[in-house]
């Protein structure tokens, strides 16, 4: 058997709101934004490099907007990605090390909750390490 998570539903109020977080803040690429029958709009967001997507929408789920938790992001330079981040206004948190593995923390704009993993190798002042 040969199973693929490709795609995760983020409960959002505001689908422009979340979309413009999610692209132009966060960096993902808008893959489309349909709406296949009335009422029911679907935003698909892939982050670079990232096989799996989100989607953002109307009339696709009963999860609480804000409600998911822990999503996670593996960043291979997570210094210099949370100055990016940063500069474009994520709200993203300082950087935790946490016995060798870095990790940070951003919400959307309706509080569902990112984890931000950063290689091992590259320490929390973006140096590489042996």
């Amino acid at each position: 058997m040969h199973m693929r998570l490709e795609v995760v539903q983020v409960p959002i109020t505001d689908v422009d709101a979340a979309k413009a977080f999610y692209a132009d803040v966060m960096g993902f690429v808008v893959d489309h934004d349909v709406e296949h029958i009335p009422g029911m709009r679907v935003v698909q967001l892939t982050p670079p490099g990232s096989a799996a997507s989100i989607v953002i929408g109307t009339g696709m789920t009963a999860m609480a907007p804000g409600s998911l938790e822990g999503l996670q992001l593996v960043i291979p330079d997570l210094p210099a990605a949370r100055r990016e981040l940063v500069q474009r206004g994520a709200p993203v948190s300082d950087i935790q090390d946490m016995g060798g593995m870095l990790f940070a923390y951003v919400a959307d704009p309706d509080g569902n909750r990112w984890v931000l993993q950063g290689d091992p190798a590259v320490d929390v002042h973006g140096t590489h390490q042996l």
